[in-house]
Parts: structure tokens; C-alpha cells; sequence
């Protein structure tokens, strides 16, 4: 099956014109299971009347369901709203613009992309900190443990450390372990690959995997405090003026 074209279907069925959509989630992290959904995401463009009439337009558009198989999730932001979040330490929106899955694109999502990346600055590290509690905290009351929770937390502390380094952002586990390392990883993510997506671990060594979480966690806050990543996102201007400006092509039917 030629899973863009179905993920196409989506898109066009989207009731708002989109600058662009990529997929996020385990596709984008690198260990997706045979039966992982898609999650699509992007930012759409509502027309004039619902952003300065009375009765506004949708700022986020959510739908899912199962086509052709598929269980696909798709969640998208006005472009206004979508712009507004990448001048916050929102580490999703940054991994959904920079995206190399790209489902749909544009002109204006390749300024974007360039743009993007003057927005990131060493405030990211809290966005992955916080994401691998909450992922740690369900990895741990889980009787059996799953992998997917595991693999989530590592994923977003190597990313989040990766990032404060070298002020690119990486959300592929696959590639980041090229550079760490870690040799517990591929295995973790060859059972993830090729089992369900619920999948549990039989052995599961909690302390191991507790003492390597606080590890990283560390190496995270140290690199946070070390980055050369700016304190402030730049791009506000920049964002403002392509804002204006796709606006104003929607109103002349470019979008």
C-alpha cells in the first residue's frame, strides 16, 4: 500500500487550505510498530472573513479515524496560532515544522523551515525535560511495562541533549544513537519495530533503566546550562511579516 497517497486523502479532505503537513510520532522518532498510527500534523489557513468576522474560524482542527486500514490522526493549527507557538519553548511544533516526513508543502513552509530554526534557544531544554517525567512517570506504574513509554523517554532526553549541543533539532532515536551510542537501545527498538504497538517487556531491569533516566536527565541539564543557544527565539519579525503576507494571498486565492 502506498501509505502517502492514503495520508494524501487526509489532507485533501482538510476543510481549510494547509502550508503544510508532516508526520510526527513514532514514524518521525524511528521505531514505529506494524500497527502504529499516523499522526499527521501542519498548520492551515483560514480565509479573512472567520479571522476578523464575529463568528471565527477553527484555530485547531482535529479529526481521526481508520481509512483504508490506516488509524490516522490528524491535528492541525491556524497558521497564527502554529506561529505564535514556535516563539515559545514548544519542542512538538519545532519537531512537526522541521519535519523531513513531508505529506504536503509549500513555498512559504520552506521559509518557515529557515525561520524555525533562529526560534530555538536553550528554554527547549525544559519542553524536554518535562515531556520525559511525564513519559518516565507512565513507563513506571505500568504492570507489565511497555516499551513505547521506554523508548519515549529516551527519545526525548537524547533529542533535548542533542539539541542544547549542537542547536539542531533531532527526533529520530535511530540517528541520535549514531552519535550516543547507547547500547541498550537497538534492541529496545528492534522490539518495539517488530511487535505490536503495546508491546510489553518480559525482564524488564527498572533499576537499570531508572539510574540511565536520571543519567540523561543530568546530561540534559548540564547541557542546558553549557548551550550556545540563544536565551530568547528570534523570527518574531520574520513570522509576523509571512503571516501578513499568507493572509493576504488567501484573500487573493493563492491558498
Amino acid at each position: 500500500m502506498n501509505y502517502p497517497l492514503v495520508l494524501q486523502k487526509q489532507i485533501e479532505t482538510h476543510p481549510y487550505p494547509l502550508l503544510f503537513a508532516t508526520i510526527s510520532g513514532a514514524h518521525l522518532y524511528g521505531f514505529p510498530s506494524p500497527d502504529s498510527d499516523f499522526d499527521l500534523r501542519g498548520t492551515h489557513i483560514l480565509p479573512l472573513d472567520e479571522v476578523l468576522g464575529l463568528k471565527t474560524g477553527h484555530e485547531t482542527i482535529e479529526k481521526s479515524g481508520i481509512h483504508d486500514g490506516l488509524e490516522i490522526d490528524l491535528v492541525t493549527h491556524d497558521i497564527k496560532k502554529f506561529f505564535g507557538l514556535m516563539l515559545k519553548k514548544n519542542g512538538y511544533v519545532m519537531e512537526q515544522v522541521l519535519s523531513p516526513l513531508v505529506v504536503q508543502t509549500s513555498a512559504e513552509h520552506e521559509e518557515l523551515k529557515a525561520i524555525a530554526i533562529r526560534c530555538l534557544t536553550r528554554h527547549h531544554a525544559h519542553h524536554y525535560l518535562g515531556f520525559a517525567s511525564t513519559q518516565w512517570r507512565l513507563f513506571h506504574k505500568e504492570n507489565p511495562p511497555r516499551v513505547k513509554p521506554l523508548l519515549y523517554v529516551y527519545r526525548v532526553l537524547l533529542t533535548g541533549i542533542h539539541l542544547m549541543r549542537t542547536g539542531q533539532l533531532e527526533a529520530n532515536l535511530v540517528y541520535l544513537n549514531e552519535s550516543f551510542r547507547l547500547t541498550y537501545l537497538p534492541d529496545l527498538i528492534a522490539q518495539k519495530v517488530e511487535g505490536a504497538e503495546k508491546g510489553t517487556l518480559d525482564q524488564a531491569d527498572l533499576l537499570f533503566h531508572e539510574r540511565e533516566y536520571e543519567r540523561l536527565r543530568t546530561e540534559l541539564e548540564t547541557a542546558h546550562e553549557q548551550s550556545q543557544l540563544p536565551e530568547l527565539p528570534g523570527g518574531a519579525e520574520e513570522l509576523n511579516d509571512l503571516l501578513v503576507r499568507i493572509r493576504l494571498q488567501s484573500v487573493e486565492g493563492n491558498f
